[in-house]
């Protein structure tokens, strides 16, 4: 599918792209497209808005409609381009990592009601739990692990520039050694099953590391190992969790030892955050 062209005005530019990613099936093809024509112009949605009958010149209107093609290729606008909001600060994402999600941000408000010293992130990607609960309890110290070394380059280049790297040690072993005790763990681990795979929106299942998505038949493998393995190394352990999956990671976390185990829903109702502590 080809871009819409770029006519001479903001109001005409976004009205061509508005409708070009609705017939794509782009879920909000407005906000997407005011998003995009900000970045190509150096402006804000505000100033769009503002001035309608602006002119778009041909440079911005040529990296508008670059920026136009690959939406409706369905491919995320964070990665477009190339950031995300997180809580209080901003991350550089591409297809190295998952795109932050505002649900994730459930496990960095937990964070701050326990105000834990020692916070251990498993499964880090870009580092966006271990750096919001850095940047908002300054006096934590933070551990964040993945298996991916291209994810671990995308949560160091975030460190470095948020001025954070000497804040959060990052690490490639999904577990530290077993000498290390921390307060809280923290963890956003893989809990798509393989048939939700198949069905996920375009801007998920085409774009975002496989890797980072999938948890096996029912979604739940990688927490059944992960769980009990990192027991030993706090008393209390957070995790983000699928629709549907809580019940069965409670009871993964009582079988571990976890006496007190609750939940915490997101936004949409639906039970997103699975912690229990001992």
């Amino acid at each position: 599918m080809s871009a819409p062209a770029i006519a001479g005005s903001v109001g005409d530019a976004l009205g061509g792209a508005v409708e070009a990613l609705a017939a794509a099936g782009v879920e909000s093809p407005r906000l997407d497209a005011e998003l995009l024509l900000a970045e190509a112009t150096g402006r804000d949605r505000a100033q769009l808005a503002a001035s309608p009958e602006a002119d778009v010149s041909a440079a911005e209107g040529r990296r508008y409609g670059e920026m136009v093609r690959r939406r409706l290729r369905r491919e995320p606008v964070a990665y477009i381009l190339g950031r995300k909001g997180f809580r209080h600060i901003e991350l550089a994402v591409d297809r190295r990592v998952l795109v932050p999600r505002p649900e994730t941000e459930l496990l960095v408000e937990l964070a701050l009601e326990l105000a834990p010293d020692r916070v251990l992130d498993i499964g880090t990607g870009s580092g966006a739990i271990a750096l919001a609960i850095a940047a908002e309890l300054p006096g934590c110290e933070v551990t964040a692990t993945d298996t991916s070394p291209a994810a671990l380059e995308v949560a160091e280049e975030n460190a470095e520039r948020l001025g954070l790297a000497q804040r959060v040690e990052l690490t490639r072993p999904i577990l530290p050694p077993e000498e290390r005790r921390f307060d809280l763990v923290v963890a956003n681990l893989p809990y798509i099953s393989e048939a939700e795979l198949e069905e996920l929106e375009p801007e998920v299942g085409r774009w975002e590391p496989r890797e980072a998505l999938l948890g096996g038949p029912d979604g739940l493998d990688v927490l059944r190992v992960t769980i009990p393995a990192a027991a030993a190394f706090a008393p209390v352990l957070a995790l983000e969790v699928g629709e549907g999956q809580a019940a069965a990671v409670a009871e993964m976390l009582a079988e571990a030892g976890f006496a007190d185990v609750k939940t915490r829903r997101d936004l949409a109702g639906i039970e997103r955050i699975v912690w229990g502590s001992r």
